[in-house]
């Protein structure tokens, strides 16, 4: 089958075509090339992924300190841009990007250039930001597209500090070997005639430039990294060509940097330490969240001032010193989780090391393109306005790799707790449990398909992440390698005395799972550049699918990650490790995933989402094998995740700067599942719920338990009225048909409830005593001291009083998959995705206000970066996060919702009804409440202190930070 690419000018839309238009397109060009074996079903598919991509724009904090001052614009017609020219052509001809793909990485790499330092500035000068992208969504590229701008504005000393394992450091070699140096520095050495042996953007072809190189002493061979016999020799004197260095975050490696630098340096400083003037130094610290902080205790002493004697840790130590040895630097950290980042003391500062990593010049937060496939869309999750949609038909629940469920059982073949002597065992015998044969039949066919699409040439991958023991990874291949070995020999001799032939298997698995998955992603407006596949198609294709598969173990070797480079024709492995997945560490065309890994560390868990990135053409492919547990975790980290996004561009916009947003994350009440690091006796943390939404979404199906909580909300209504609160059915902007309101109700009121009102013990968000402690602190300065409590009605037949208002019970669905009913029936547990209905928020808000906070949500639709957000309607209605910016202060709203759960079995076992539930009634609804609170300046907001022990972070979030190092 032959392809064909049609440039369409840009501006041309194909989504705005008929399919038939463009399927005339292309056979008017097929038969101007004179071909004729076209799959036109794959070309539109194709044409609708390449121009329909929609890409925001960048938000930054700024602090325009330091002496800094924009630059750019000035010199940018003055700076022969050689470097970035060469890599902009190689991802537009090698690497087939978009235009427009290239012209936003343009605009952002310009943005982070600009809040660097101009390097020809005399004089001291020192910047320190940061880049926050989300995970494998092509920060990478933007370092490399930093760099090369970074060279060529006259930056002579860069440093990628490229993670932990060799890995990951050869890997970020090649990168930069492609996409900057133009050569493979390993090759070039080894070159009989002493002649560079180009790749990348080296094979580029640029008029008009004069041909300028960058020199490096690192090489992407396993052992090339900066070496202590390689220090020794290396006498390239800094300040003429570009330098680059590719190094692990090593003490020793650093070391051998810091003293290569010191050897160099002509000066010294006031204190006679080596020093180096006028020689530009830009360090990107790649995953810039794990090894580089300073977790040490004792950074400030005891009255809160900057220690001068403080020894941090060594990575943190060495990183800050190759800073502090060049008068003028530059440092950049990457991350797509950069909370412990964010909470480093921002004033920290030592006589030998200098200042903290902390990112007081700038943060940058990147955009994602339409087609980015992250965790809000995977894992389905709403938004604080109630917007967004179910979890992607993608999802498969594991239940049969441990005996029990329960975390504490150490048997099956892959339980929760299992040490490195483990042996993985399913019913005695050492082979795959049945999910994982599910899934490896899964990736067979999606080999199968990729091909027939005319992706044969690509790269296909499967991981298997279920322990962090080398030991067991082992066993884990060997069985696995085994049940492949299985399905390539039924697949081509036939199946002998199997019961059930293989390809019926697979006929069932096209028919079952992947039909419908298709049409209902499909049906979602997802996957449009997925072309249809027929089972006779399929069928051909498996034999050579299922024997183009490999197995590998990826254990931190270089040789693992060079597989892919030596496969020119597209490699198909599944990859089984541990900790090496768990950072940077990139697995080319990564559609099959089976994850079991415990840990509920924020930070960690993001970082193991390997599954997470681009998926052109194979979306309806893809297909992640988990735990419902990992699902419900990845639920809590992605939600905090989108609202401190939310923060970010809110405070972007009012030009706020990094230390704003440093406030905010160290207050956000879901940063108890990040930060950080071993605690000896336990860590106090500062909650803020100014401009939040706190909503019990986990409700007791206990008699006694429903009893107190629905006797806490008649006596709030009862107070309330004793106190002059009068009932009105809604207001002018409530269209909750049904529901109640009750405007100025007392503080006093509200924390009455909350004191009266258990939340269920697996409530993350909403603890009762920590609202408490944050209205009465907001009291103390009069805010929060006026409230209006809206009561819900909904559609159920069944009616309820309190008093003389009368409403009907509300609906909401389990949040759960129908397996895990009984077990948290037996647990007397209920849950829901979301509690308040969007609009239930303006409760409180007359026609002057609505119209207001109409209008401020229709600018941030406007304004907002998220391209997402861009391909919905304009608003109609004021979204939740405008409302509380409209609020004053002064004023909360609290609402109440009457559940109907939807469910015959919880009904009989939580409340019977006759015609009303009176107030003495001995069965009662189940009550859920949800507080919207009002923004104010995070600078001013009142903050509660919450303090964790390590037995209890033990115990939710795992033993410790995860440091990515195999036992």
């Amino acid at each position: 089958m032959v392809r064909i690419r049609l440039d369409l000018e840009l501006g041309d839309d194909v989504a705005s075509l008929a399919e038939g238009r463009v399927a005339q397109m292309v056979w008017e060009v097929a038969e101007m090339l004179g071909v004729s074996d076209i799959d036109v079903g794959v070309l539109i598919a194709e044409l609708e992924s390449s121009y329909q991509t929609l890409i925001g724009v960048e938000r930054a904090l700024v602090s325009e300190g330091d002496g800094w001052a924009p630059w750019l614009s000035k010199r940018k017609a003055e700076v022969d841009w050689f470097f970035w020219d060469r890599y902009q052509e190689y991802l537009r001809n090698d690497k087939s990007w978009a235009k427009l793909t290239v012209e936003r990485l343009d605009q952002a790499t310009d943005k982070v250039l600009g809040y660097i330092s101009n390097p020809e500035v005399k004089g001291a000068w020192d910047r320190r930001g940061m880049v926050v992208g989300h995970v494998q969504s092509g920060k990478t590229s933007n370092y490399v597209g930093l760099i090369c701008k970074a060279a060529d504005a006259g930056y002579k000393v860069i440093v990628v500090l490229a993670g932990f394992h060799k890995s990951l450091r050869s890997q970020t070699q090649i990168r930069l070997e492609e996409g900057f140096l133009g050569y493979d520095r390993g090759a070039s050495m080894n070159d009989p005639d002493g002649r560079r042996v180009s790749i990348g953007v080296g094979n580029a072809r640029l008029y008009g430039s004069n041909r300028r190189n960058a020199d490096s002493i690192t090489t992407r061979a396993d052992d090339g990294d900066f070496k202590g016999t390689l220090a020794k020799n290396f006498a390239i004197n800094p300040g003429s060509n570009p330098l680059l260095f590719v190094v692990k975050k090593n003490g020793s490696v650093l070391k051998n940097l810091l003293d290569w630098v010191c050897w160099v340096a002509q000066d010294k400083d006031d204190e006679g330490r080596p020093y180096i003037k006028d020689v530009p130094l830009l360090v990107i610290d790649d995953e810039a969240d794990q090894g580089s902080i300073d977790t040490r205790a004792g950074a400030l002493d005891e009255v809160g001032k900057p220690d001068p004697d403080h020894d941090p840790t060594v990575l943190n130590k060495r990183i800050r010193q190759l800073l502090h040895t060049f008068d003028q630097s530059a440092y950049v950290g990457y991350t797509a989780t950069p909370f412990a980042n964010i909470l480093i003391h921002d004033q920290e500062r030592t006589s030998d090391e200098g200042e903290s990593l902390f990112p007081r010049s700038f943060i940058v937060s990147l955009p994602t393109a339409s087609n980015y496939v992250g965790p809000s869309l995977i894992f389905g999750l709403q938004n604080s306005d109630g917007e967004g949609a179910d979890a992607l038909p993608i999802l498969r629940e594991i239940r049969d790799h441990a005996d029990s469920l329960d975390r504490d059982e150490r048997e099956g073949w892959m339980p929760p707790r299992h040490n490195k002597g483990f042996i993985p065992l399913c019913d005695g015998k050492a082979e795959v449990p049945e999910s994982m044969r599910h899934a490896i039949r899964t990736f067979v066919i999606v080999c199968a398909v990729r091909a027939l699409r005319g992706d044969e040439m690509a790269h296909n991958t499967m991981l298997i992440h279920v322990t962090r023991f080398t030991a067991v990874q082992n066993l884990v291949v060997q069985q696995v390698q085994s049940e492949l070995t299985d399905i390539q020999r039924r697949l081509r001799l036939g199946d002998e005395n199997s019961p059930i032939p293989l390809l019926h298997e697979f006929l069932c698995l096209w028919e079952e799972d992947f039909l419908p998955t298709m049409a209902k992603l499909k049906a979602r407006g997802l996957a449009g550049d997925c072309a249809p596949v027929s089972w006779d198609q399929l069928e051909k294709q498996l034999v050579s699918a299922a024997l183009s598969i490999e197995v590998r173990e990826i254990n931190g070797t270089a040789g693992d990650v060079l597989d892919y480079l030596r496969h020119d024709s597209g490699l198909n492995v599944i990859a089984v490790g541990g900790d090496k997945f768990s950072r940077g560490l990139t697995l080319e065309g990564l559609s099959v995933s089976y994850f079991l890994r415990a840990s509920r560390m924020y930070d960690t868990l993001m970082q193991m989402g390997r599954w997470f990135g681009y998926r052109p053409r194979f979306l309806d492919l893809c297909r992640l094998y988990t735990t419902a547990d990992m699902v419900d975790w990845f639920g809590h980290i992605a939600e905090a995740s989108e609202e401190l996004r939310e923060d970010f561009d809110r405070m972007a916009a009012s030009g706020g700067t990094p230390r704003d947003f440093g406030h905010r994350v160290q207050s956000h009440p879901l940063m108890l599942v990040t930060s950080a690091v071993k605690m000896r006796n336990g860590t106090s943390i500062e909650l803020s719920f100014q401009g939040d939404i706190s909503e019990t979404v986990n409700f007791w199906r206990k008699e006694t338990q429903l009893s107190r909580n629905w006797d806490a909300a008649v006596s709030l209504i009862t107070v309330a009225e004793g106190n002059g609160a009068v009932a009105s059915r809604g207001t002018v902007c409530t269209k909750s048909a049904g529901s109640w309101v009750w405007q100025n109700v007392t503080s006093a009121v509200i924390l009455g409830f909350l004191n009266d009102y258990r939340e269920h013990e697996a409530s993350k968000k909403v603890k009762t005593k920590l609202l408490e402690d944050y209205i009465r602190m907001e009291n103390e300065v009069g805010r929060l001291t006026e409230w209006t409590v809206f009561v819900a009605s909904g559609a159920s037949a069944v009616e309820c009083a309190i008093g003389g208002a009368t409403f009907r019970l509300v609906g909401r669905a389990w949040h759960t998959s129908e397996e895990d009913k009984p077990a948290l029936k037996k647990a007397n547990h209920y849950r829901i995705r979301r509690l308040l209905s969007p609009a239930d928020e303006a409760a409180d808000l007359n026609q002057a206000q609505w119209d207001a906070a109409l209008e401020l949500a229709i600018r941030q639709w406007h304004e907002n970066p998220d391209p997402e957000i861009k391909k919905g309607k304009r608003p109609t209605r004021p979204s939740g996060r405008a409302i509380r910016q409209i609020r004053d202060p002064k004023r909360g709203l609290i609402l109440l919702y009457p559940l109907d759960p939807n469910d015959e079995d919880v009904k009989e076992s939580a409340y019977r009804y006759t015609d009303k539930v009176e107030v003495n009634a001995r069965k009662v609804p189940i009550l859920g409440f949800g507080i919207s609170f009002p923004y104010v300046n995070p600078d001013n907001a009142s903050k509660v202190k919450y303090i964790v022990n390590n037995v209890y972070w033990e115990q939710e979030f795992g033993s410790s930070y995860d440091d990515g190092v195999d036992e």
